[in-house]
């Protein structure tokens, strides 16, 4: 039976995949496991919960919610707030839990629910596998006073915006900069302008009127051609492009070049160590990220530590060894001093201040990196999990990798979540790139085909 959590959370079709009842039974689950692990001591069980636009949210949020309390846990309702809000004001709060419902960058039929634990960090995967067994299990319920006790503070997100904006330090840091902000119909439409905002930027929101059906529907960081266009036809000096939930950030710059999240890595890298704030000058991303992330990273003394795919395994890293920042591709960014998770707005701020404080456009930031061709190719239908002991797979891939040499590499990396594996690979031009994937995609079908 596949694992029921992905590599964020568990996700799916709300109403078909994703349940109320699979909601409610989840919450329960996670409410023992992580009283169990010592998220509540010390005070009465407390939760917080937040969603994203989507209409199912509004059922998978009531079921979350009456999990939560019927195992004895208070809950404080955030209302629609960005994922990254929830893993601050868990921290803030001093919340042994935090719950957010949202499906990301996924479609609107789609949802999810993420969990934090105290201190609003990602729960480990043995955590995951613990809450995933306990489903199901006969409890002892509590009744009486010891119900948990359910309120709303709508409110409380203004706190974690102005954690936002006293990141850049001086009020008006990003005064004189006209910046365009794709909110994706999602989770940050007032959160993200307010804080560009109250920060002196003249802000042009787009797609800022979630209506619990348009979240993602062609705008956004998966869909980013209304932001170029307007960003051009404002002659703004800088696109900022969000996601659904706003845990994520992609930028363009002025002529329109998409900026994503290995670029964003690489300014801010350089910038954190001139200011001597990137401990052991090191930046951490994962294996999907650009080979030219790594080179232009030697040429400024900085080194990539690489991790699985995934901000949980990123923020992992960062916390075992204390660094200070790192991030995906996709635009999964945690600056550490900061946050604890991705967060597209904290991103975009610091891209921005970037800008102000070096006097250079975001063409000139962007350009200390050049991008290899990268070719990904989803190979369907296939046992993902023979991927790594296949002997004539793992052979191609070893001949295609001393091939390419130190110009480029090969990665076969299965889905989390689906009977897929991802073929990738980077080369020095795009026809050599799509050559080998190709023949390496052949083969993974031919070999592991179900």
């Amino acid at each position: 039976m596949a694992r029921l959590f992905g590599t964020d959370g568990v996700r799916g079709v709300a109403n078909a995949e994703l349940t109320a009842e699979l909601a409610l039974d989840l919450s329960v689950a996670a409410a023992h496991i992580l009283g169990e692990a010592g998220a509540f001591e010390g005070h009465r069980p407390l939760a917080l919960v937040g969603r994203d636009p989507r209409a199912s949210g509004e059922f998978l949020e009531a079921a979350v919610i009456a999990g939560l309390a019927s195992a004895g846990v208070d809950v404080v309702r955030l209302g629609v707030v960005p994922t990254p809000a929830v893993a601050y004001l868990v921290n803030d709060m001093n919340a042994g839990l935090g719950v957010m419902i949202s499906a990301s960058h996924n479609p609107m039929p789609d949802n999810g629910i993420k969990f934090f634990s105290k201190g609003g960090v990602k729960l480990d995967d043995y955590l995951e596998d613990a809450i995933e067994a306990r489903m199901g299990e006969t409890w002892n319920r509590p009744l009486g006073a010891q119900v948990g006790r359910i309120t709303s503070d709508l409110g409380a997100v203004e706190g974690y915006v102005a954690h936002l904006v006293s990141s850049l330090g001086d009020e008006g840091s990003l005064h004189g900069l006209k910046i365009v902000i794709d909110c994706a119909n999602g989770a940050a439409s007032i959160t993200a302008p307010e804080a560009f905002a109250a920060q002196g930027a003249q802000v042009i929101p787009i797609h800022a009127e979630p209506d619990g059906l348009n979240i993602n529907d062609n705008c956004g960081s998966t869909h980013m051609e209304d932001l170029v266009a307007r960003v051009v036809e404002e002659e703004a000096d800088l696109g900022i492009a969000l996601d659904g939930d706003a845990d994520r950030c992609l930028a363009v710059d002025r002529a329109g070049n998409l900026i994503d999240g290995d670029k964003i890595l690489a300014i801010l890298a350089i910038a954190m160590k001139e200011e001597h704030r990137l401990h052991s000058d090191t930046v951490v991303a994962t294996v999907m990220s650009n080979l030219g992330l790594t080179n232009a990273m030697r040429e400024h003394g900085i080194r990539v530590d690489h991790t699985k795919v995934g901000d949980r395994y990123v923020l992992e890293s960062m916390n075992a060894n204390g660094f200070a920042l790192g991030g995906e591709q996709s635009g999964h960014v945690i600056i550490n001093e900061f946050a604890n998770t991705g967060d597209g707005t904290l991103t975009g701020l610091h891209l921005a201040a970037r800008m102000v404080t070096t006097g250079k456009s975001m063409e000139e930031l962007a350009s200390v990196m050049t991008v290899l061709p990268q070719v990904v190719v989803n190979v369907r239908g296939v046992d993902k999990l023979r991927a790594g002991i296949d002997t004539d797979v793992q052979a191609a891939v070893s001949q295609a990798s001393r091939e390419l040499g130190d110009t480029g590499r090969v990665l076969l990396r299965p889905s989390g979540t689906e009977p897929v594996v991802r073929v990738m690979v980077e080369a020095p031009t795009q026809e050599q790139a799509q050559s080998i994937a190709q023949a390496l995609a052949d083969l993974v079908k031919a070999r592991l085909s179900l």
